[in-house]
């Protein structure tokens, strides 16, 4: 039997950037909170030395434990979905601060184009330029709307720019200056610009100088150690939830923290939730914390999957295109790009940050025109320094073996002497791209795994290969003597990695038919529960998503605030 607590004004599932972020704005406003996650605590104490890339890049100490809570995967509806047994595509933090803590700190605004991308795209080239079972949406929400909110994120975690030249408008600058250009960088820019495009230094949550913020948290500027993805930063300087939100709403005294919380369902009646059902992983008690609103804060993938385990809003049907949970899965679309080769340059490339690099959106969005293209949208494309480290960067020129003297030597001549470029694309939604519960596969309480159905499309095949022939025109102008350039892509698979940027399935837009959330992030079906990060996207952008999730955070805080105040669904 489990036990029932003292109700609160708001529950927290998951204390990530987006629990973080509801945590410190609903309790700065003397609400009750209580935030509870599954994984362990961690202060800054405990990334001291943390620069053990065995343990924490390739053991993945940092990450969920795949026996006991995984996914399935399958490209399509004829296959059986297999469990992820093994680390590959994608990385499922398992802490306080979630991925947040082992991000690389890469801060992009998504573009105009992207909140409206139906419209738009309709307008410029007509209905017939959307291939027929692509589930292209418009968010519910304008740029012009939503602009505020990502300035209030950047100043929160104290982003490092400069002008972005075709990316979104700002109201306010950057709140730091950019990073240091380094010569790998420098090359990328002059060789842009003689081949007229736009260049610029990639915002980065990495700060360039000691920054304090308006919750008058203060933090150092970064080292370029090069370790931050898959680590956290010892230094405070890469911003995380540890370090900026989850401070502030502990400091308020109305705000409660839960580690070792693994919520298994939402409690709910007559269209509300109710509260929550958790199970303390340690003891394995089972506790009922009863709220007037429930956040749904964890991972995309878990946000999704706590919705269709509730029995909460219509689950998304393939073959007839109905429901709305679990639809519009999107990922992200790499392939495209050029490494280089110098024999005469030398680089320090084990100095450097998780979103230390230079890029550039002329292939972006709806930057450039697509009437003549067999795809849509396209990609932001970036070199970066993010730092190399010893185990995993070998990086030999093409028909080098892969083993013996030969590897050794060409891998000791040019350990300082590649460069990367390449292109970020966007993933559009397809009919057939999806979210569901496996029918088979259960995790270590018995509860159902999350089954994602994905493959790559034509559009995808497309964009590499169009975005492949720009980076290596790039690469060919910064002087590379060899390049290697990838220009193809295959089948999805998720193995190896590629990204952590899964997006959609509890998507927001203008309409209880296409979308589970109106544009607070609020849910059509059930008034009280607010659903904020990339599960909420209709798709995904050329950039990586975490401005946008903490942007929809804020925007779910005022949400939440007016509902708490009036009740009923806001518009």
């Amino acid at each position: 039997m489990a036990k029932e607590l003292k109700k609160t004004d708001v529950v927290l599932v998951g204390m990530g950037w987006t629990g973080g972020i509801l945590a410190a704005e609903l309790s700065k406003k003397g609400y009750k909170v209580v935030g509870l996650e599954r994984g362990a605590n961690r202060t800054l104490a405990d990334f001291q030395m943390m620069h053990d890339e065995l343990r924490f890049a390739h053991r993945f100490e940092m990450m969920q434990d795949l026996s006991q809570e995984t996914i399935t995967f399958r490209n399509n509806m004829k296959m059986r979905a297999l469990p992820m047994r093994q680390y590959g595509s994608f990385l499922l933090g398992n802490n306080v601060g979630g991925a947040g803590t082992h991000w690389n700190g890469q801060t992009f605004r998504f573009l105009p184009y992207d909140f409206e991308i139906y419209t738009k795209t309709v307008e410029r080239y007509g209905k017939s330029k959307i291939p027929e079972d692509m589930t292209l949406q418009d968010w519910g929400i304008t740029y012009e709307e939503f602009e505020k909110y990502y300035d209030m994120f950047e100043k929160t975690i104290g982003v490092s720019g400069d002008e972005t030249p075709l990316g979104a408008p700002r109201s306010n600058p950057f709140p730091t200056p950019p990073m240091k250009k380094t010569p790998a960088l420098e090359l990328f820019f002059e060789a842009a610009k003689k081949l007229n495009l736009h260049p610029y230094m990639m915002p980065s949550a990495n700060l360039s100088e000691n920054y304090t913020n308006p919750d008058n948290i203060s933090r150092p500027a970064c080292q370029y150690c090069g370790f931050c993805e898959r680590f956290g930063c010892e230094y405070a300087a890469k911003a995380d939830p540890l370090n900026t939100v989850i401070p502030v709403a502990l400091n308020t005294g109305n705000f409660e923290l839960r580690t070792h919380a693994n919520v298994v369902k939402i409690l709910h009646q007559d269209g509300k939730a109710v509260g929550v059902k958790y199970i303390d992983t340690i003891t394995r008690e089972e506790y009922i914390q009863p709220a007037e609103v429930v956040g749904i804060t964890s991972y995309a993938l878990n946000n999704v999957r706590l919705l269709l385990i509730s029995k909460m809003g219509k689950p998304y049907d393939p073959n007839t295109g109905t429901g709305v949970v679990g639809k519009n899965y999107c990922y992200q679309t790499f392939g495209a790009s050029a490494q280089g080769f110098f024999e005469n340059k030398q680089f320090n490339l084990y100095a450097g940050a998780g979103a230390l690099g230079a890029c550039l959106d002329d292939f972006n969005g709806d930057n450039f025109d697509h009437s003549d293209l067999n795809f849509l949208h396209g990609a932001n494309i970036s070199i970066t320094q993010t730092g190399r480290r010893p185990i995993a960067n070998n990086a030999t020129p093409p028909g080098t073996p892969s083993w013996g003297a030969e590897f050794k030597k060409q891998s000791i001549k040019y350990a300082n002497s590649v460069l990367s470029v390449g292109a970020q694309g966007a993933s559009l939604p397809y009919r057939h791209h999806y979210l569901d519960l496996d029918p088979t596969y259960k995790d270590a309480f018995g509860l159902p795994l999350l089954r994602i159905t994905f493959d790559f499309e034509e559009q995808d095949r497309q964009l590499v290969a169009y975005l492949g022939e720009q980076t290596e025109k790039i690469m060919k102008e910064m002087g590379a003597d060899i390049i290697q350039a990838g220009k193809t892509l295959g089948p999805y698979n998720i193995v190896p990695y590629q990204s952590t940027h899964n997006t959609g399935g509890a998507i927001m837009g203008s309409s209880p038919e296409t979308s589970v959330l109106n544009n607070y992030l609020q849910m059509w079906d059930f008034e009280n529960v607010f659903i904020p990060g990339a599960s909420a996207f209709p798709h995904n952008s050329g950039y990586n998503p975490t401005d946008t999730v903490g942007a929809l955070a804020y925007r779910a805080a005022e949400g939440i605030d007016l509902y708490l105040q009036k009740g009923g669904l806001l518009v």
